[in-house]
């Protein structure tokens, strides 16, 4: 299958699955809102809390894959036996550093959990659920590297397919399970099972899929071939522990600083930004391996431009979504909680315009490094930019941490922002540095075009949404289901007519019209 071909099918059923996995957990969440509002917080915890946790992994995964894309190109089995021994013995070690670090966590758990008196939930219980989500994450690593050789065959849409099947499945029966009883614990434990039937089948598929995992005759990688992995792992422990101080602590500290039922408020925004970053990330994702392979056989000069057309796609897409999410993502989360409660409706759930203006800002950023990010994956580059994360965990840390405690005397919503000003702040510091790095790793070239190119966009991306801010302070000067339909269609309307009007004479925009026709020819 070509590079072009495995692309297609990757982006094809990731994106597919991931927009079928959309609508159902918004049931699920309504219902949640509606009868057990007070598991949400402990609930968006417990998940941030055991990905914190799996910084245990510290990139080791990510180095073994790398090191995986030019044996499977070249068709070196007893080489990829080698990397996928290593790797199995590996994450058999991470899961038993986790599941002692995560027993460890148990007496500290009244700490973390910052509940107010009318929504207090029995220590017990607080432990129960605790551990049943660290059995969830634990009992992944026996399967998770499995993947690894799917996913250097250019075929990622078995994890997807794995992932989103499992989560269907999934969140049918939990929403069958909260109407009938309405019980955490229950909807905890369909989780678990299925997910662990999942774990069991998928497992069986990949070895009988790929014989050589089961194979007993493995040689031992040579000391140099070691030596790259470890060097190039050690470089991903410090990109991995500043990600985690940075991307994997929002939820802890508003939970600490700020109480845990907020952190169920945010995470009605969470989810909705989530969701839509899931369909767009599998998007970008699903190309990386092909990036993989593209480094491994083409001339810089071809990576370039394959890059510049990605980063293009990814400005299109995230600052249509950032303008829409800026708009619109109260409103929508106004409409859908009142729904939800009633009469028993608190504006608390709708965040401030400050604390939305920061998250979605961070959103859009985020975009960006992702294309950044995938690419340096893909070819490979941990060590130039090593100590970039910590810094990033440090600066987010200080400021998370400093601005919700003084903003928390204002009020909690404000709190919250205080604790995102933090994130926008130390993310931006990898979209200044990140593309000199890779620019220079990568291509022997000046990131100046870079920087120019993000200035033009996002330029863009202002303008226009300053013009549907003024068309919506006239078509919805109040929260209404009508108005914020409007608001969509004329959003997606103006902004795609005014980059097609700017963008659509670019080399990178003809490219893609060009496979498009071919597709269709």
């Amino acid at each position: 299958m070509g590079r072009v071909q495995a692309a297609k099918k990757n982006i094809m059923f990731g994106t597919a699955g991931k927009i079928a996995t959309l609508i159902l957990p918004f049931i699920l969440r309504t219902l949640f809102i509606v009868d057990m509002d007070k598991y949400l917080g402990i609930n968006n915890l417990y998940t941030e809390i055991l990905s914190f946790l799996n910084m245990a992994e510290l990139g080791i995964g990510t180095a073994i894959n790398f090191s995986l894309y030019g044996p499977v190109a070249r068709g070196e089995k007893e080489k990829v036996k080698s990397y996928m021994q290593l790797y199995k013995k590996a994450y058999y070690y991470i899961a038993l550093v986790v599941t002692v670090i995560g027993l460890a966590l148990v007496p500290f758990l009244d700490k973390i959990v910052n509940l107010p008196e009318d929504m207090i939930i029995p220590h017990r219980d607080i432990i129960l659920f605790y551990l049943i989500f660290l059995f969830n994450t634990v009992s992944s690593y026996f399967v998770a590297y499995k993947y690894s050789l799917a996913n250097a065959e250019q075929k990622s849409y078995i994890q997807e397919n794995a992932y989103n099947g499992t989560k269907i499945i999934s969140v049918i029966f939990q929403i069958i399970v909260v109407v009938l009883t309405k019980s955490f614990y229950m909807f905890l434990i369909t989780d678990a099972v299925i997910q662990l039937i999942q774990k069991v089948i998928i497992s069986r598929y990949l070895d009988n899929k790929y014989p050589l995992l089961k194979e007993k005759n493995v040689e031992r990688l040579s000391k140099e071939e070691e030596g790259t992995i470890w060097t190039k792992t050690k470089a991903l422990v410090l990109h991995r522990v500043g990600d985690v101080f940075r991307l994997q602590t929002d939820a802890l500290i508003i939970s600490k600083i700020i109480g845990t039922d907020k952190v169920g408020y945010v995470g009605q925004y969470t989810m909705v930004v989530g969701s839509v970053s899931g369909v767009v990330d599998t998007l970008f994702n699903s190309i990386t391996t092909s990036f993989g392979n593209l480094i491994a056989t083409e001339s810089k000069e071809k990576q370039y431009s394959m890059f510049k057309i990605y980063r293009f796609v990814a400005s299109w897409i995230y600052g249509f979504a950032g303008v829409g999410f800026m708009l619109l993502l109260s409103p929508l989360i106004e409409i859908w909680t009142k729904g939800a409660k009633g009469t028993k409706w608190d504006p608390a759930w709708v965040l401030t315009p400050i604390a939305v203006f920061l998250y979605i800002t961070d959103f859009y950023f985020k975009g960006e490094r992702k294309v950044l990010v995938n690419f340096k994956t893909a070819a490979g580059v941990f060590e130039q930019d090593k100590y970039l994360a910590i810094i990033q965990g440090v600066v987010n840390l200080i400021l998370s941490i400093g601005l919700a405690y003084a903003w928390r005397d204002i009020s909690s919503i404000s709190g919250i922002a205080g604790v995102y000003v933090g994130t926008v702040v130390s993310g931006l510091i990898a979209n200044i540095t990140k593309p000199i790095i890779i620019y220079k790793a990568c291509f022997d070239k000046s990131a100046w075009s870079y920087f120019l190119d993000s200035f033009k966009y996002l330029a863009s991306l202002i303008a226009v949404m300053a013009a549907c801010y003024a068309i919506q302070r006239r078509v919805m000067p109040t929260t209404n289901i009508v108005g914020f339909v409007v608001m969509v269609v004329i959003i997606t309307v103006i902004f795609n007519g005014v980059y097609l009007l700017l963008y659509g004479r670019t080399e990178e925009f003809k490219y893609l019209v060009g496979k498009i026709k071919n597709r269709k020819a």
